[in-house]
């Protein structure tokens, strides 16, 4: 029961090797109605949703983007190929993220390229992160089958195999979830000390104008 268990895993972690992503082609060059923006995320994402019900992203969710500055104003109601690039982002980050931290993370971003103003635009950008992560994608699929073995044989003492297969995934579980903390904890750390210098920055305007 237990190797099955296992195998399944297995199963699961190789499987993320062919996970749904936008390609970078995939973006249309015209600009969007909000209608078809949704719906172009849904059929792009979809095998991302744990829950068939899920719903990708929403007409709610991309008007309170815009209410949260996350998201420029569309122009005359259409959404630009950089509009859904950002709402791209926006759906990763905010699985770990809180809103405000992910604003803080693509202010700067829109700041700078939004409007292709800076020395790259946020086409090249998108096509750059995603290169990063399929190079990467080997390191951590073996990091991810690392752990579950290390996981399995922790509690090879164990001779219930019920209780050891209670054992071994809970063992799997917080390895996973402390990796994710660790790097959650690294974001927060890199977004506050950024926000920081910003709010010395500014303070110290303010003083020198007083």
């Amino acid at each position: 029961m237990h190797e099955k268990y296992n195998n399944k895993i297995l199963d699961l972690i190789r499987s993320l090797q062919n996970i749904d992503y936008i390609k970078p082609d995939d973006i249309p060059n015209i600009d969007l109605y909000m209608d078809q923006v949704t719906t172009f995320m849904d059929e792009h994402l979809s095998s991302s949703k744990r829950f068939e019900e899920d719903k990708i992203l929403t007409k709610t969710m991309i008007n309170n983007y815009t209410k949260n500055n996350l998201l420029p104003p569309p122009e005359k109601k259409k959404y630009s190929k950089e509009h859904i690039l950002l709402l791209i982002y926006i759906y990763y980050l905010k699985n770990f993220l809180a809103i405000s931290d992910i604003k803080n993370i693509l202010d700067p971003i829109s700041e700078h390229f939004f409007d292709s103003s800076g020395s790259k635009n946020l086409d090249d950008i998108y096509k750059e992160i995603v290169e990063l992560q399929l190079e990467n994608m080997d390191s951590q699929l073996r990091d991810i089958i690392r752990k579950l073995n290390k996981s399995n044989n922790f509690y090879s003492d164990v001779k219930d195999p019920d209780e050891k297969k209670v054992l071994s995934n809970f063992a799997f579980i917080c390895m996973l979830s402390f990796d994710v903390w660790v790097k959650k904890n690294i974001i927060e750390n890199i977004i506050d000390d950024t926000l920081g210098k910003k709010k010395d920055e500014n303070k110290n305007d303010t003083v020198k104008k007083k």
